[in-house]
């Protein structure tokens, strides 16, 4: 493999990311002067492979990690830019949908644009723990939250075959102390909007927009998500977060997923754990006269089938979900995202 040498690495990402839109307004994002500047050091090279293994990164990919780790250390403008993205992920640290977030960075950047965010992960990681032993959280669910950062190296090399993060925004709801796996389902801190908030009020559950809520999430490589694999995930959650977080006292759940897309109901039997799992949810519907939501047609493919890169027609039909999701739009159906909620 030929590598540009650390100058022209750390030229060819900082004119990607200041050539695309979304990426320039990351950058100029943090020069948010209310933002304080935390403590960025990587890891040595001898002690990275142990920190990734901790974080379920594939060992495929740890060799790729250690040479694009020496391009960041040896480069002072990555250095630089790697302690101002891990000051803007902490920003607010602990709080829901606080910091700066990361962007989609374009292919153009190469293997280092693929893989900075994984960087940025690993430096903010001293933080993540420290905020972790401060709310008292077990030392097993610190673990296995984190490692979603490797799940999601997997997903990458699944799909592509290369390291690299295919969505870098996702982890930081991880390492800000948002979301914690917590047996089959992984549940996040947020808010109700509006929409959902209203709905959870006029039912008399006790919240509303803007109260605490449960964001409910199903991650890859878990295995099915039957009824009883849910049922322990919620009841470890009610525990969990009035333990650790008794200044959020959260009355519901939410989820906003094309699991929750109603049309599945057709195609699927009502013993399914998808169906199942829907029937936990009390609907959220446009308020009348609002548009539909946009169909997300690719979304239920990418989980289902691990991408979109292969031709429909190509894809196999074994099982009833398989058959559900292409025969759909083969009909010419959309799929779209179902909003639901249920109470804790």
């Amino acid at each position: 493999m030929t590598r540009l040498d650390e100058g022209d690495a750390a030229a060819v990402l900082a004119a990607t990311l200041s050539g695309d839109p979304g990426c320039a307004a990351w950058l100029a994002a943090l020069e948010d002067p209310r933002i304080p500047r935390r403590a960025a050091a990587l890891p040595s090279a001898s002690d990275l492979p142990d920190v990734l293994l901790d974080l379920a990164v594939p060992h495929e990919d740890i060799g790729e990690l250690l040479v694009l780790h020496r391009e960041v250390t040896a480069s002072a403008e990555l250095t630089e830019l790697l302690t101002r993205a891990v000051s803007g992920l902490l920003w607010r640290l602990g709080t829901p949908e606080g910091g700066t977030g990361l962007p989609d960075v374009p292919a153009a950047a190469g293997a280092l644009g693929r893989c900075f965010a994984v960087f940025v992960f690993v430096a903010a990681l001293p933080h993540t723990r420290a905020l972790h032993r401060g709310h008292g959280v077990p030392d097993d669910v610190s673990r296995h939250s984190l490692a979603d950062l490797g799940r999601n190296l997997a997903v990458h090399r699944r799909r592509f075959g290369t390291t690299g993060l295919l969505v870098p925004w996702w982890p930081t709801r991880h390492f800000r102390g948002e979301l914690y796996q917590l047996g089959r389902l992984q549940f996040e801190r947020q808010r109700l909007d509006g929409r959902t908030g209203a709905a959870v009020a006029a039912a008399g559950a006790g919240a509303g927009p803007g109260d605490p809520c449960l964001s409910v999430h199903i991650p890859d490589f878990r295995g099915p998500f039957t009824p009883d694999a849910c049922d322990d995930s919620i009841a470890r959650a009610r525990e969990f977060f009035a333990r650790h977080f008794p200044r959020e006292p959260v009355r519901v759940a939410v989820c906003d997923s094309w699991l929750l897309d109603e049309q599945l109901r057709r195609y699927l039997p009502a013993d399914s754990n998808i169906v199942r799992f829907q029937d936990r949810f009390e609907p959220v519907r446009p308020a009348p006269g609002a548009a539909p939501r946009p169909a997300e047609d690719d979304t239920p493919v990418t989980f289902v089938f691990g991408g979109t890169e292969t031709p429909r027609a190509r894809l196999p039909r074994r099982t009833g979900l398989q058959r559900a999701v292409l025969g759909h739009l083969d009909a010419g159906g959309h799929w779209y995202p179902g909003r639901g909620w249920f109470r804790l």
